[in-house]
């Protein structure tokens, strides 16, 4: 990318338009894994959201819907689209996840840019991001299990932005840790009960 992430991510936070709409034009072909990292980066944090970043999560399944069957351009709701990001979004998490992000891409450097730039593995992304959703979503309300597979779905993300195929591995491998947390805890629970 001609502009590294953060300094994108920067350059929303100070522009007039902070909108969805707005994320998607800044990032043009890589707008789903924006997307995908900047709905999904409250979800990872290691704290108990009680259900409130299900909103996000949903929007998350359905760009990873439509990321696998293909679509090359984003289709959201007119209303979502031009809908404001949260003040808090735009004040305290942007420039906060710059600022980490901007650790990861000091080390990262392209590695397979050209596997990743393809259809059929955008596909295979679109799938394992939704998987992860999916299990961030079941997560029980604040027990903070929510954390490790959402923020899977954020380091997938970043490395498919930075076109770099050692930390897509690492957030799969995350991502799946994250699942068998669930999974397991789950069971824990259950029996507990």
């Amino acid at each position: 990318m001609d502009k590294i992430f953060s300094e994108r991510l920067l350059a929303i936070s100070k522009s007039k338009d902070k909108t969805l709409n707005s994320v998607i034009k800044t990032f043009g072909n890589k707008a789903y894994m924006a997307l995908f990292i900047l709905l999904m980066a409250t979800p990872a944090l290691p704290i108990p959201t009680g259900g409130v970043t299900h909103v996000f999560e949903i929007i998350v399944a359905l760009l990873c819907l439509e990321l696998i069957i293909g679509r090359d351009s984003i289709w959201l709701p007119r209303s979502w689209l031009n809908k404001q990001l949260p003040d808090k979004l735009i004040k305290d998490s942007l420039p906060a996840l710059a600022k980490k992000l901007e650790k990861i891409q000091s080390f990262s450097k392209p590695r397979l840019a050209g596997i990743l730039n393809k259809k059929s593995t955008n596909r295979i992304i679109g799938l394992f991001i939704l998987v992860f959703t999916i299990a961030a979503f079941i997560a029980p309300p604040f027990s903070g299990l929510d954390t490790l597979p959402a923020l899977g779905v954020v380091i997938v993300g970043l490395g498919a932005i930075l076109e770099d195929i050692l930390i897509v591995i690492t957030g799969f491998l995350v991502g799946l840790v994250g699942i068998g947390l669930v999974i397991f805890l789950g069971e824990v629970a259950i029996g507990f009960f």
